[in-house]
């Protein structure tokens, strides 16, 4: 029986081993193709120090916008029931699952020069497509719901009797979520903006339909790769080297912070 048991195991094993290799083999190619001096050389090229300078800081202020505008809306889906509050979620849940195209060509219908909004935002025929700000704009379609539903999550973990407790002893609603509900969920607040903050780093279809491709204004580091490719692989290679290990490196904070934030609810038990 045991030895059946184990040639089960091991043939389940090998079909997931299948999937573990069709993922990593394009990762470790990536690196098992290039030198450290095809990599120096790639960086050094004109597409690259731009790309990253306008990356850090449009995701920067992204983020910021996402955390600030993100955290009260968590809040508020937590603590709200009913179909309504269902609805909300889902509707902010729904730039996850729809293609960053159809993401850049919505923001060019409601935010373009001759969008839906365009009579309002733009009296004087300006427009805020193909700028810097529709970068950051972008960025924000693309990477909020992480933060929300990652904050929503750890802000529902919230022993709700605790903040029953805060309220007896004359704490204002606002006082509780800055007092007892930020403090409690802050790993999973700072898990969920390190993966809002990793989405828009690698934000490209949106980025590109609506904000466009120009250097120095609106060109990324995953606008940066396209355009690389075309004229000299080593530069696109170096920066997708680049992109990979900041993925990498985010990955193993985030679990890092969800395994220090279960720790203390385990050493309860």
């Amino acid at each position: 029986m045991s030895a059946r048991l184990g040639a089960e195991r091991g043939a389940l094993a090998a079909v997931g081993a299948v999937l573990v290799a069709f993922l990593a083999v394009p990762v470790l190619a990536l690196f098992a193709t290039t030198t450290a001096a095809d990599v120096a050389q790639g960086l050094r090229h004109p597409l690259v120090w731009p790309a990253l300078r306008l990356s850090l800081v449009t995701t920067s202020a992204s983020l910021v916008l996402v955390v600030l505008l993100g955290t009260p809306l968590a809040w508020t889906l937590a603590r709200a029931r009913g179909r309504l509050s269902r609805a909300l979620e889902v509707a902010v849940q729904l730039p996850i699952v729809i293609p960053p195209a159809v993401a850049g060509v919505a923001m060019l219908l409601a935010f373009g020069r001759r969008g839906l909004l365009a009579g309002w935002l733009y009296p004087e025929g300006w427009s805020v497509t193909f700028t810097t700000t529709a970068v950051v704009m972008a960025e924000v379609f693309v990477s909020a719901p992480f933060f929300v539903q990652a904050a929503a999550s750890a802000f529902r973990r919230i022993d709700a009797r605790l903040l029953v407790v805060a309220r007896t002893f004359g704490a204002t609603p606002l006082r509780v979520f800055f007092r007892v509900a930020l403090p409690l969920s802050a790993p999973g607040l700072v898990a969920g903006a390190a993966m809002s903050w990793a989405r828009s780093l690698g934000e490209f279809g949106a980025t590109l339909m609506f904000a466009g491709n120009l250097q120095g204004e609106t060109q990324t580091l995953p606008l940066a790769i396209y355009t690389a490719l075309e004229s000299d692989m080593r530069a696109a290679q170096a920066l997708s080297i680049v992109l990979v290990v900041v993925a990498f490196a985010l990955l193993v904070f985030v679990r890092a912070v969800a395994r220090r934030s279960t720790e203390p609810a385990e050493a309860t038990r």
